[in-house]
């Protein structure tokens, strides 16, 4: 006598279950990040996953447990980016996974500062310049969103550079251009001709441990820790932009929100002038600028 097979399990039921394990976990979003992950197993976006648990659609046993893995993964904090492989940063949805620095909402707020700068700039072809790119995120939004602009990204980690090239691959902005190199030597052939330099560099002081796994066993560390006071890498940006930067070009660096006022002093002591700091959308000091003189 044939057993007949078990019910099929609705999505609501997995998608319930899922967010209770993440809850559990401590994740900050559970049932967002359940979502997420469950519309990444089905290949269908987070709109259609709604409608599909307003019919009462069940979920086939093959995907339940595709799910069930991803949702054990997240909840030993593997971030979620790595499991879905992409991030979102303004228009633009990035390929990342380990070894590259995830990008985060609070750097749109640095690109739209330098978007801005660069919307303003002189000329019908303003240059600007991201030094340590990562995922090229804020080197891919200038590009787009200011495409008279010519802009030129560096990155120096062999593992995070392999994203980067899969990210302007898939973008394929004809203005940007990608290079591999240390970032003190990057674009000599650009010295006194760009706009815009802007960075989000490493910034953690080394001995300040990031509370959410996430970043703490996740993130790649060189994109982490940047010295004693966080700030080895801000200097180097300072004499690099003097050298990069034209007249009245405008240097964009991301921080730390307690680190505004040390910036704005090394800035100043370089000979930049007019350093100030700004808020992101939380208000919290995210992003200070300074011109060249």
């Amino acid at each position: 006598m044939s057993t007949a097979p078990p019910p099929a399990s609705t999505l609501t039921e997995v998608l319930r279950a899922a967010t209770a394990e993440l809850e559990a976990a401590f994740v900050p979003t559970p049932q967002v990040d359940a979502e997420l992950l469950a519309a990444h197993v089905l290949g269908i976006g987070r709109g259609e996953l709604s409608a599909a648990v307003f019919r009462g659609d069940s979920i086939g046993e093959e995907e339940a447990a595709r799910l069930a893995d991803l949702v054990a993964r997240r909840a030993a904090r593997e971030p979620l980016q790595h499991l879905t492989g992409v991030a979102p940063f303004r228009h633009l949805e990035l390929r990342v996974g380990p070894g590259v620095f995830v990008p985060r909402p609070e750097t749109e707020s640095v690109a739209q500062i330098a978007i801005d700068l660069l919307r303003a700039a002189a000329g019908p072809e303003p240059v600007a310049v991201d030094l340590g790119t990562g995922s090229g995120a804020i080197a891919l939004a200038l590009a787009t969103e200011v495409p008279h602009a010519r802009v030129f990204a560096a990155e120096n980690s062999v593992d995070a550079f392999i994203w980067t090239k899969e990210n302007f691959a898939l973008v394929g902005a004809s203005n940007a251009r990608l290079a591999f190199i240390d970032l003190e030597r990057a674009f000599p052939e650009l010295d006194g001709t760009v706009s815009v330099l802007v960075s989000n560099p490493p910034y953690v002081p080394d001995d300040a441990i990031p509370r959410d796994p996430e970043v703490r066993l996740w993130d790649p560390p060189a994109a982490l820790y940047g010295g004693a006071d966080g700030l080895d890498v801000v200097r180097t940006l300072s004499r690099v932009g003097l050298r990069l930067v034209h007249p009245g070009g405008s240097i964009v660096i991301e921080h730390g929100e307690l680190q505004g006022a040390a910036i704005r002093s090394i800035l100043a002591s370089d000979g930049w002038s007019a350093a100030a700091t700004h808020p992101d959308l939380t208000m919290r000091d995210r992003t200070t600028t300074a011109v060249r003189s």
